[in-house]
């Protein structure tokens, strides 16, 4: 249990000695989360002044100091930890809290340190230890967070129906402390998680989205990831993606359930790659399936299209969750591309076919194989063996093609502008014809690629290219 808390605070940095200059009834260090640690006293008649607590700050050699009067604390950062690194310490009083329904910011009141625990997110961060100098080092655990701990079980301390009402994104830290950490939710804690999961709607998208990225960097985000689809969270969040569950048959023709092979695909990219918003486009990549889906009584069902369609509900999806937009571009190229290596895979590699995969993917031509090569959840060892190595033998023409000309950052020898100064005609859709026509021609070997060249091509093919406006 001591390892959680840095032995040179605890043993070394507060000292029995030092405290005892500090009037306090009780003194209790808090453990509430990674580098940050609450010094409380636990007293209800005495309260830290600011000289007081200015003389802990200059006895732990801290830095950043700083006062919030209104909440009666004070904040203060230390640097000497090797293995933590920054520690935040915050001096504050015992504390109790309430709730209004419509607002998860507690009114706080004076309280107890029973009270102070009482209101922790888990069983797990509720832990104090004395720091009298009569009892210095005592682990204080009044909810037997300590056995939840080595038995790697998430409870509330206190009624997690009332706890998870007060404050609804608890719900999500436990989704994702179980994503993160291997932990599972308590049978009576994640029920609570499906009673409240409407309330979720009172937190802000960004405080959501901000746990929500954090269960998709753990090790197995799926884990996370099932338990808000299993306690109804995730329709208030991401309601796409619920949509892709479950499996439609017509005359015994079924397909696959695409959400449990959306996780998986996002699983597959964990493993490969701790880029988030590669595998917020693995999460993606087949969100456009339920609006595309279509039953053909000779082929079964199709999702023509959906590539695309998913590439623009990723737009919806990063407004209303306000995600960061200088990643959606990303997001959606791997989106909309995920599915183009896979005819390539299936067929004698050209290098012109090779050349336009690369151009269209760019610098992340490495992440859309990552991404293709994750799609592939067969239960059919042989099939996903076969598959695999076909994909591999793209990734080695693309190596071979990247090293003969660099492909990979082509640009076509002449802009819009050029073609429009060139021939003295305005921007439209006869100016983009043009350019597509000698981006063409280069990519098959028509001409080189050399402006001259591409000037004099597009002057022999102007009328043809009028002609057929």
């Amino acid at each position: 249990m001591f390892g959680i808390v840095p032995k040179t605070l605890w043993q070394k940095k507060i000292k029995p000695d030092e405290l005892n200059r500090i009037p306090m009834s009780a003194r209790a260090m808090l453990i509430i989360g990674n580098g940050k640690i609450i010094l409380v006293d636990t007293g209800t008649g005495q309260k830290l002044n600011e000289k007081q607590k200015e003389r802990l700050y200059e006895s732990l050699k801290g830095l950043n100091y700083a006062v919030f009067k209104r909440f009666r604390t004070a904040r203060f950062d230390i640097f000497e930890d090797k293995t933590f690194g920054k520690i935040t310490i915050e001096v504050v009083g015992a504390r109790k809290e309430s709730y209004h329904h419509e607002s998860r910011n507690p009114i706080t009141e004076i309280g107890t340190l029973s009270d102070d625990l009482g209101r922790r997110d888990f069983t797990i961060n509720a832990f104090a230890i004395c720091l009298n100098s009569d009892s210095y080092g005592k682990l204080i655990d009044l909810h037997h967070g300590q056995s939840d701990l080595t038995n790697k079980i998430l409870r509330t301390p206190l009624d997690p129906t009332i706890t998870f009402s007060d404050d609804p994104l608890r719900m999500l830290r436990a989704a994702r402390f179980a994503s993160q950490l291997g932990f599972t939710i308590e049978e009576k804690t994640k029920a609570a998680m499906n009673i409240n999961a409407e309330r979720i709607s009172i937190v802000s998208n960004e405080r959501i989205s901000q746990e929500f990225l954090k269960i998709m960097a753990s090790t197995k985000p799926s884990v996370g990831l099932s338990i808000l689809f299993e306690t109804n969270l995730l329709e208030s969040i991401m309601p796409e993606l619920n949509k892709l569950h479950g499996v439609e048959q017509i005359d015994g023709k079924g397909h696959k359930d695409v959400f449990w092979h959306t996780l998986q695909v996002v699983d597959n990219v964990a493993l490969t790659s701790e880029n988030i918003w590669l595998r917020m486009a693995a999460l993606l990549h087949d969100v456009g399936k339920p609006r595309t889906k279509r039953f053909q009584e000779d082929k079964g069902w199709t999702f023509h299209g959906h590539d695309a369609v998913g590439a623009k509900m990723a737009h919806g999806i990063f407004k209303r969750m306000c995600l960061p937009f200088e990643h959606l571009n990303y997001v959606q190229k791997l989106i909309r591309l995920h599915l183009r290596p896979i005819p390539l895979s299936k067929e004698e590699i050209t290098d012109t076919a090779i050349r336009r995969l690369m151009v269209e993917a760019g610098e992340d031509i490495g992440d859309l194989m990552k991404l293709c090569k994750a799609d592939v959840t067969s239960k059919n060892a042989n099939k996903v063996r076969r598959v695999l190595d076909n994909f591999s033998r793209v990734e080695t023409k693309i190596d071979e093609v990247e090293q003969k000309d660099l492909w990979a950052k082509w640009r076509p020898p002449i802009n819009g502008n050029d073609i429009m100064q060139l021939f003295d005609i305005k921007e439209g859709k006869t100016v983009g014809r043009l350019k597509l026509l000698v981006e063409n021609a280069i990519l098959d070997g028509v001409i080189p690629h050399d402006r001259d060249a591409a000037i004099q091509f597009l002057k022999d093919n102007m009328n043809r290219t009028y002609l057929n406006n």
